[in-house]
């Protein structure tokens, strides 16, 4: 079978760059794999990984040539990566992306693109707490959405476009949705954007408590807040960015959170038992509705060891 893409070219290799990589090469979905990252450390595993034919730090040398590129760097770096790649674009190629972030991306990436080449803001929900491209795995899509939030353009040829990149997302194992990319970034704000600034936040609290406790609060961490250590465990960087570019989005689900926080606290010191089971049950089956749609498994899973082969946790991504 022919392969989708004769030369695909992944800007930033961390985890989704490298597992992209890994996923095209195991499925024959790419003629020809080019790396590029500025970071020498970077390049020596890529290379050492055999992730890509070859690996560069020229972004212009690897995207020459190149029908389809993805961007899988911090968000607030992506306009300048496509400015910097844009003059060496050939003409036509499908350009891409992996943020989590839509709407300031979806911008910044169609200004700085040239308007020969065809923008896809593309965003897989698939990850885990490490980074780098050892940390990479060819089954991380599988079973996965990848969202896509194309521009508005009532064009065949841009549709086609379209067409192709789904077709290598699925090919790589994922579902494929498309949707409107301010609605993306509300929609991520709920489902991993706060979640994480919680996340960031109970776990600097629980560090803040240390003297206090001396130590208790991580010899005696329960279930919960491991799983808050482990999304707490993500870049640092890529979260910086993700929380300014999608600040607006951020900032009012967080208020909603705030507010059904202070409804909590006001039935714990009132005795509200039955207005605190009741949100405990219907929360309960929103997890029972994860399971059903296989984004998880519902077995025991005592201290998070997972094999890497099993169901990807939220993380790096997403």
């Amino acid at each position: 079978m022919a392969p989708l893409f004769e030369r695909l070219t992944i800007i930033g290799c961390g985890l989704i760059g490298s597992s992209i990589a890994l996923a095209a090469r195991r499925r024959g979905l790419v003629g020809e794999i080019v790396v590029t990252d500025r970071s020498g450390p970077v390049r020596e595993r890529a290379t050492a990984l055999k992730l890509g034919d070859r690996v560069t730090p020229d972004i212009s040398e690897g995207v020459d040539g190149a029908d389809l590129v993805i961007f899988a760097v911090p968000v607030l770096a992506m306009g300048a990566a496509v400015a910097a790649a844009a003059p060496h674009l050939r003409p036509g190629a499908i350009l891409t992306d992996v943020g989590s972030v839509k709407g300031s991306v979806s911008d910044a990436l169609a200004a700085a693109a040239p308007p020969d080449v065809f923008v896809v803001p593309g965003h897989p929900i698939a990850g885990t707490e490490h980074s780098g491209p050892d940390a990479g795995f060819a089954e991380l899509f599988e079973g996965r959405w990848t969202i896509l939030t194309p521009l508005a353009k009532d064009d065949p040829d841009y549709a086609e476009a379209v067409a192709r990149l789904t077709a290598f997302w699925l090919a790589l194992g994922a579902q494929v949705e498309v949707m409107d990319a301010a609605h993306h970034d509300l929609v991520l704000a709920v489902t991993s954007h706060v979640p994480h600034l919680i996340a960031y936040n109970i776990v600097g609290t629980a560090a803040d408590l240390e003297g206090v406790t001396e130590g208790e609060v991580m010899k005696y961490a329960a279930g919960g807040f491991r799983d808050f250590t482990r999304i707490a465990a993500s870049d640092p960087t890529m979260w910086r960015d993700i929380f300014v570019a999608n600040k607006t989005a951020v900032l009012e689900v967080l208020g909603r959170f705030t507010e059904d926080l202070q409804a909590l606290q006001r039935a714990i010191r009132w005795d509200e038992a039955d207005k605190l089971h009741d949100r405990f049950s219907r929360t309960r089956e929103i997890r029972r509705g994860v399971i059903a749609l296989g984004q998880d498994s519902p077995e025991s899973n005592f201290g998070r060891d997972r094999d890497r082969k099993g169901p990807p946790g939220d993380g790096p991504g997403t």
